[in-house]
């Protein structure tokens, strides 16, 4: 999700350093601008939701956790002597990630990453999101599956943004003529009047990303369904 010193890396950067916690907004086409603060990055495990609690404790073996970020979910992994490795391509968050203590970290792109081989791939916050599009999806899976162990699992969560387009009746209003698929946007991120590049990110429904995994050889399981259409799923290689 980071660009090299993008707005979030950088609000993120402050806080730990400077405890500004100045809001990122979230800008995305045909919605409300959001904010995220950048304390939220820092959270405990007692203050993460139910998906990610359930995500950790299904983490086993040597652990890649994918976009890293400031290290929230390897610091967790990490205190429970579980071996992980935090990939953030992003300069700032990965001097955030050392010095939080995270023991392993490398400045890297998921995609340009070539290295040792996993027991499980951790990708949370909309991991899925990395994809960009539906099409991305198979790339995406393809670069995670040279990076598994024989038996090794990929934990993977996203949100189906099907309710967006709901009536009253259930029924779901969505243009199948549309050359984009209902769950592609395009965000860019603002820190202190300061805007980062535009960059896509897939919301991907679980009935698609199960067609995707089956595609490209992983058995998919549904791991943990939350009350607002997000979802984790474990892809194992067949």
């Amino acid at each position: 999700m980071n660009f090299p010193d993008d707005p979030l890396a950088l609000g993120v950067y402050n806080f730990h350093f400077q405890k500004k916690n100045i809001p990122i907004k979230i800008h995305s086409q045909g919605f409300d601008v959001d904010e995220v603060m950048p304390s939220y990055f820092f959270r405990t495990e007692n203050e993460m939701p139910q998906l990610e609690r359930k995500a950790l404790e299904l983490c086993k073996g040597k652990v890649l956790d994918v976009g890293a970020c400031v290290g929230c979910h390897s610091i967790v992994l990490q205190e429970k002597l579980i071996e992980v490795t935090a990939l953030e391509k992003s300069r700032l968050c990965c001097e955030v990630l050392k010095d939080r203590g995270v023991k392993k970290v490398i400045q890297q792109d998921i995609y340009t990453y070539h290295g040792d081989k996993f027991d499980t791939i951790l990708l949370l916050m909309n991991g899925a999101g990395i994809a960009g599009t539906p099409d991305g999806m198979d790339s995406f899976l393809a670069k995670l599956k040279e990076l598994l162990t024989p038996g090794g699992q990929i934990l993977m969560d996203s949100s189906d943004l099907i309710y967006l387009y709901m009536d009253e009746d259930g029924s779901a209003r969505i243009d199948l003529n549309s050359e984009h698929y209902y769950g592609e946007l395009v965000y860019q991120t603002e820190y202190q009047n300061k805007k980062g590049s535009e960059f896509p990110w897939l919301y991907i429904d679980p009935n698609l990303l199960a067609l995707k995994a089956e595609q490209n050889g992983l058995t998919v399981e549904q791991a943990f369904q939350g009350e607002h259409y997000d979802y984790l799923v474990q892809l194992v290689l067949k």
